[in-house]
């Protein structure tokens, strides 16, 4: 089957299909970038993929600049570092090419490289209208080029960064923070490493299962949820076992930009424990993700249930909730997924910490059942 191809306007111009990366230059321009910094990391920097991009753009007469000293959880040094390249070479805009870290990064160094002095990216965290408080304007244009299926950042507000002084991950919210274009290229992603697709792949269902069990009403969210699960569900194995299955990989992607327009609805207990995990430990965001998925499930279980059965429905699941628990550990054997927190190297000496952590984390507002000090020990202490 090929990989399908399409140009849609949800949230935000996206250039969906293979080969589209081609197109990146006109992109820039259309942007009023004349001098775009390319934001990458470390790994993504040497590799052809990123070459290429970088070859467009000078192809073009708009330079080749790269900056790609982003930790796999970026912080606000490594923003800092950033700035100084964009403002150290003049430039006009950011490129975000790569995962999550790289996107999040970008839209960071894009949101705060202009503005006024006194202002801390701290003071822009995605509560009430602290957002108001950056000068607009003053926000350079964003493009987006994702290189896994997993964050959906492309097609998000925000960014996460991590404080490196007290190890927690804050949201940093604008409007402006949405890419004025996004390039989702299937081809990009084949040569993830099997662990990185299989990490992305579970993030991007834990946005999709999340969001759906959210106890807000967002009907549109909800159907969103719904079906990139089931892209996720079918399409994740093969893109695992075949990385050149160019169809799995394009559904995947669509599958990872419908978890954040999802997730809008809220997230839950998944991503208030995996956060503070991602920052004290430095573990892979979605596979700390995949690791607690089936004890949150449990943990949910009594508000959630007739929920995850209507799913197992639509998705062709057999055995209700059960059965739903049953695919989700399978899926995770199938990749080799770690069994549990131990198997990731924390120290449950901790989990007092991580707990206290977990329960200032904003996602745990969305989770269905009320996170308390008491039951968020005992769900690290299930994880173990």
């Amino acid at each position: 089957m090929n990989a399908p191809t399409a140009n849609w306007s949800y949230p935000t111009a996206i250039k969906f299909g293979p080969g589209r990366i081609a197109e990146l230059a006109d992109h820039c321009k259309s942007a009023g970038m004349a001098k775009p910094l390319l934001v990458t990391d470390k790994a993504l920097s040497t590799l052809p993929i990123t070459a290429q991009a970088l070859d467009i753009l000078a192809a073009a007469g708009l330079g080749r600049a790269v900056f790609s000293e982003v930790d796999p959880n970026p912080n606000e040094k490594n923003m800092a570092d950033g700035i100084a390249a964009y403002k150290a070479g003049e430039h006009d805009g950011v490129v975000c090419f790569g995962g999550g870290s790289a996107l999040d990064l970008g839209k960071m160094i894009a949101l705060m490289a202009g503005q006024k002095p006194g202002l801390s990216v701290w003071d822009l965290e995605d509560i009430g209208d602290w957002w108001t408080r950056a000068d607009s304007d003053a926000i350079a244009p964003i493009i987006a080029v994702p290189t896994t299926a997993g964050t959906g950042s492309e097609v998000g507000r925000a960014g996460v960064l991590t404080n490196s002084e007290t190890h927690k991950k804050k949201i940093i919210f604008h409007p402006k923070l949405l890419p004025v274009v996004t390039i989702c290229d299937p081809e990009l992603t084949v040569g993830m490493p099997a662990f990185i697709t299989a990490g992305t792949g579970m993030d991007a269902l834990a946005h999709c299962l999340e969001a759906y069990c959210s106890p807000h009403y967002h009907p549109m969210s909800q159907g969103i949820a719904l079906e990139g699960m089931r892209l996720v569900f079918e399409n994740l194995p093969r893109a695992y076992a075949t990385p050149n299955d160019l169809d799995a990989r394009a559904q995947m992607m669509s599958a990872a930009a419908m978890g954040a327009v999802a997730f809008q609805k809220g997230l839950g207990a998944i991503h208030s424990l995996s956060h503070p995990i991602g920052a004290v430990y430095g573990t892979h965001h979605g596979t700390t993700n995949a690791v607690v998925m089936p004890m949150v499930l449990d943990f949910n279980r009594a508000e959630i249930e007739d929920r995850i059965i209507r799913a197992a429905a639509y998705l062709g699941i057999a055995g209700g909730f059960d059965g739903f628990k049953a695919r989700i550990l399978a899926l995770r054997t199938e990749l080799s997924i770690p069994e549990n927190l131990t198997a990731m190297g924390v120290d449950p000496a901790r989990l007092d910490e991580l707990t206290e952590m977990a329960l200032e984390d904003p996602s745990c507002g969305g989770n269905p059942v009320e996170m308390t000090r008491e039951n968020t020990r005992a769900l690290f202490a299930a994880c173990m």
